[in-house]
């Protein structure tokens, strides 16, 4: 028969200090009932640990009962299995750990020392579905909105600076930033809903690697760079070189993005960005575009034009750029910009759309976003 004695002499074997024996059971025909002398320690309460024991042999029958022990271990749930036949084994399952560190090279050497999964945490809001969906199960996450640079919206003679953890909320609210870039803060803010709002954060979404991500064409036009903190060094990276594919990055396991910069906007200068969604709300692109431009005297001087859910990862086009550069966005220059941009798709077909479809769709929505961009720069149309 199961004997609770084994049981009790294999928990002893874990000192109190670094093990905590949370809970235990008993089953027998089918059943389960939940041992409350498991969660006190076996030494006080030995004698009543071996009545109730006792109690449950009687009720099940000594051939069918089992004995479970589950203990708190650094990093793991050891749980303690009796069998019927008196057989002890264990099984072993590894818990998450959650760090919450202060600086941004804290957070680094926590994600290089983690020998499995780490995980950074930001606004959740992918994270977090995906731990729920089990699509991902973390050994480790790292909580960076208590870092304060990875929180705080700066500016200076060079651009500005925004930090991995600022909200999307938070960025609709600067109203500095919303003049300067407001094709950026425009994309932000299509992500989710408004209680999404204010979780999310643009680095998650770049981050995500999503082909359809609302924030990075936005981010690609308008020349924003990422600045990567590791465990030993500094980088700053263009933000297209971030994402190599669908669900994933460039960055290395002990790196970690502190901070998205936005050049100094330009006078004679505009952004913008549009997405085309089935739904008005809470949706994924089918197609996105973003641009950006500069005028001289009325004309076109320089532009980025960047399309968005048209292939693995978001497309910086030149062609399309040079098309409407030299130009005050007249039919002709129109025309080009909306081939090249079609030129340059590379899309899937699913259920969102055909290949066909977001291809054609890609040079319309460029070329009203481009219509935006340049109003935005004081063109006149």
């Amino acid at each position: 028969m199961a004997s609770p004695s084994v049981l009790v002499r294999a928990a002893h074997y874990y000192p109190k200090n670094t093990h905590k024996i949370i809970g235990g059971h008993c089953t027998g025909r089918g059943m389960q009932y939940p041992l409350k002398w498991l969660a006190n320690t076996f030494d006080n309460k030995r004698l009543a640990a071996f009545r109730e024991c006792l109690s449950f042999t009687a009720l099940f029958g000594p051939a069918t009962i089992q004995w479970r022990l589950t203990i708190q271990t650094d990093g793991a749930l050891l749980t303690l299995v009796v069998t019927p036949n008196n057989k002890l084994t264990m099984e072993r399952e590894n818990l998450m750990r959650y760090e919450a560190p202060t600086t941004t090279k804290q957070a680094a050497t926590l994600l290089a020392q983690e020998p499995g999964v780490a995980c950074i945490l930001a606004g959740g809001t992918d994270l977090l579905v995906k731990m729920k969906m089990d699509m991902v199960e973390p050994d480790l996450v790292v909580d960076i909105k208590r870092i304060p640079a990875m929180q705080a919206i700066s500016a200076s003679a060079a651009g500005a600076k925004i930090g991995a953890a600022v909200s999307g909320a938070t960025l609709n609210s600067h109203k500095a930033l919303k003049k300067s870039w407001p094709g950026v803060v425009e994309a932000v803010n299509l992500i989710g809903s408004d209680q999404v709002q204010g979780r999310c954060t643009m680095v998650g979404n770049l981050c995500n690697a999503s082909p359809a991500a609302d924030s990075v064409p936005a981010m690609i036009a308008a020349g924003a760079k990422a600045i990567i903190v590791g465990k030993d060094k500094r980088r700053t990276v263009a933000v297209e070189k971030i994402v190599t594919g669908p669900g994933q990055t460039s960055l290395a396991k002990d790196e970690v993005i502190e901070s998205i910069t936005l050049p100094k906007r330009p006078a004679k200068s505009g952004d913008a960005y549009l997405r085309f969604t089935p739904r008005t709300e809470m949706d994924i692109a089918v197609v996105s575009a973003g641009v950006n431009l500069t005028l001289e005297r009325g004309v076109i001087k320089t532009a980025r034009v960047v399309l968005g859910a048209v292939a693995p990862t978001a497309v910086l086009v030149p062609a399309a750029a040079k098309a409407i550069v030299g130009s005050k966005l007249d039919e002709a220059a129109l025309e080009k910009l909306a081939a090249a941009c079609a030129a340059a798709c590379n899309p899937i077909d699913d259920k969102r759309g055909t290949i066909e479809y977001r291809t054609k769709v890609a040079g319309v929505l460029a070329v009203r976003t481009a219509k935006i961009a340049f109003q935005r720069a004081g063109g006149s149309l």
